[in-house]
């Protein structure tokens, strides 16, 4: 286990042609999953590559413990890889690849056997029929498991995980993310956890990085995120469905959005402001709200509930309803005014933030 410290890292795409990562800084705390979230070609693989040793960057550094290893090979690192291609040995068994590292290292039969059994029994019960099996016969799910394994055998430093269930069908995926997160608590090992899945990161992490073009936009809990991001681009990159966002005007502590006047959450300068508005924080049939036009109600009986899908003054709106909510062409709305965000008109700079639910 170890601390990981990542610091002002740049890297450019060769030719100049842009920057993949730009200034970067991280710390991951010992035994702390952070998982990287953000959408393709923001520099998540990146930065992994990076921390690895796979890449050199151009600029900043990275310390392991204190210890500069920027410099070091991945080899010399102590960092385990799991990647969403499980990279296994399809001609060996389970065991077989356990105990490559040691045979590449020149450890003894003994001492292989020693850490196979050893972490055999600390993955859980099942995972000993693994080792018997041909790895081109197991599922996905069982393969990413030895994958891991065969990370853990190492007594890695650092778990660096790159997707590593995307290519699972869905229900594999979700037992599969539900396993790997009580490994990674069970073991205690520092990992950085690299997905374009926003429930996955928040799933996976004790904290959550948002990447955008290279940079880390925020880092924090899912609660930080959520509730007090620190711009419009994590407002609406993290909560699914998205917070809806509208054009509104201030003017003496009262807000126009649309056809309706409301009161401003906080005391805010007259003039034109964005609100945002979370599916969860309208209030349906108020006579006082806006007119909504509604497109369809998506329905999830699962969740007990259903999302009605429309636009307020010609912007996409989405508001949570009951289950049972009639179809409509129109429906009242209007925010419960102290879970509103406001941002400013001409940038993403957040006016104001409704915190964490006091829910005491």
């Amino acid at each position: 286990m170890a601390r990981i410290e990542v610091e002002k890292i740049v890297k450019r795409y060769e030719g100049g042609e842009g920057t993949a990562l730009d200034t970067v800084s991280l710390d991951i705390a010992d035994g702390e999953t952070i998982a990287v979230v953000g959408s393709s070609g923001c520099g998540k693989s990146s930065l992994l590559k990076i921390v690895a040793g796979l890449e050199q960057p151009d600029g900043g550094s990275v310390r392991f413990d204190g210890e500069d290893v920027t410099a070091v090979r991945p080899q010399q690192r102590g960092v385990g890889m799991v990647f969403q291609d499980y990279a296994l040995y399809p001609s060996m068994k389970g065991k077989g690849n356990l105990s490559y590292y040691f045979q590449v290292h020149g450890r003894t039969e003994e001492e292989a056997r020693a850490r196979a059994k050893e972490t055999a029994d600390r993955m859980g019960i099942g995972f000993e029929q693994l080792l018997d099996q041909s790895s081109d016969t197991l599922s996905g799910g069982q393969q990413q498991r030895l994958a891991i394994a065969r990370c853990i055998v190492r007594e890695p430093r650092l778990f660096l995980m790159d997707e590593p269930i995307c290519n699972l069908d869905a229900k594999l995926r979700e037992s599969t993310r539900v396993e790997i997160r009580k490994l990674l608590r069970k073991f205690g090992i520092s990992t950085l956890y690299v997905t374009h899945d926003q429930q996955e990161a928040v799933f996976m992490g004790d904290r959550i990085a948002v990447m955008r073009d290279g940079r880390i936009e925020q880092v924090g809990t899912f609660d930080e995120l959520y509730y007090s991001p620190v711009n419009l681009f994590v407002a609406t990159f993290i909560g699914s469905p998205p917070m809806s966002v509208l054009p509104a005007h201030a003017s003496g502590g009262r807000l126009t959005v649309a056809d309706a006047v409301w009161s401003a959450p906080v005391a805010l300068p007259d003039g034109p402001v964005r609100i945002g508005v979370r599916p969860e924080s309208w209030i349906i049939g108020r006579g006082d709200g806006a007119l909504m036009s509604v497109s369809h109600i998506e329905r999830i009986p699962t969740e007990r509930a259903a999302f009605v899908h429309g636009r307020v003054g010609g912007d996409p709106v989405v508001v949570a309803a009951p289950l049972n909510q009639a179809q409509s062409d129109e429906l009242r709305v209007m925010p419960d005014t102290e879970r509103v965000y406001v941002f400013a008109a001409g940038g993403e700079q957040p006016l104001h933030t409704p915190g964490p639910l006091d829910l005491f």
